[in-house]
């Protein structure tokens, strides 16, 4: 992803980055931005400030992160390169002009749904993250203009604790949930179209999109009455 964020604007102008669990295909991509934040030609700001971006991240992350990058080289690279707050499943941030909650949802680790609203208005953004079938999501996200929900799976995990969901589950959390538009994300590669995916999750929520790299997905319009 950080290669991806540099195609679409610089690193250096990122005053936040948030992290939902601390599965390795969340977080890894700090490890590339955080050598660029301490080397790169970007690293201080034209006042000769460094370029420090808070990353927040679930309680624990510090120590992970440690382990990680201790591996092979400075086990406090994350942590010097970022401004690393810690957060718990019930705190609220406020990252200039937009308020975030969270919300624990079942995986194979603690994860965290986001919710995300402005105060500049646009609407409300919901993220499911990486969860199995469950109440939590559908009752956080409640009337929520856009829902985030992952669709990895062609089938439900034959096994107990599930950690994934089917788009078919995706598109049942939409509609519990009274999503104005839902957005399927977190496919495997290994499928060469998404568009089975969006039949299925449309049979039940008929506004269903698919997340693509680097897309712009438009929050839908409110009626004024």
């Amino acid at each position: 992803m950080f290669a991806k964020l540099r195609g679409r604007r610089a690193y250096d102008a990122v005053d936040a980055v948030l992290i939902s669990h601390l599965h390795a295909d969340h977080f890894l991509d700090l490890v590339p931005y955080s050598y660029a934040l301490t080397y790169g030609p970007r690293r201080e700001r034209a006042a000769g400030d460094p370029v420090r971006p808070v990353l927040h991240a679930p309680a624990g992350a510090r120590e992970t992160f440690r382990r990680v990058v201790g591996a092979w080289g400075t086990e406090d690279l994350v942590e010097n390169a970022f401004d690393l707050q810690e957060y718990e499943p019930g705190d609220v941030l406020q990252i200039g002009p937009l308020t975030i909650r969270f919300r624990v949802v079942p995986h194979y680790v603690r994860t965290h749904a986001v919710d995300i609203v402005s105060s500049l208005g646009g609407g409300r953004f919901t993220f499911g993250a990486d969860c199995a079938p469950n109440d939590e999501l559908c009752a956080f996200a409640q009337g929520t203009d856009l829902l985030f929900v992952e669709a990895t799976l062609p089938e439900p995990e034959p096994f107990e604790p599930r950690g994934h969901m089917t788009a078919g589950e995706a598109g049942e959390h939409g509609r519990r949930a009274a999503a104005r538009r839902l957005v399927l994300t977190h496919f495997s590669q290994r499928h060469p179209t998404v568009e089975p995916f969006l039949e299925e999750a449309r049979a039940i929520h008929a506004d269903a999109v698919a997340a693509r790299d680097l897309a712009r997905i438009a929050l839908p319009i409110r009626s004024s009455g």
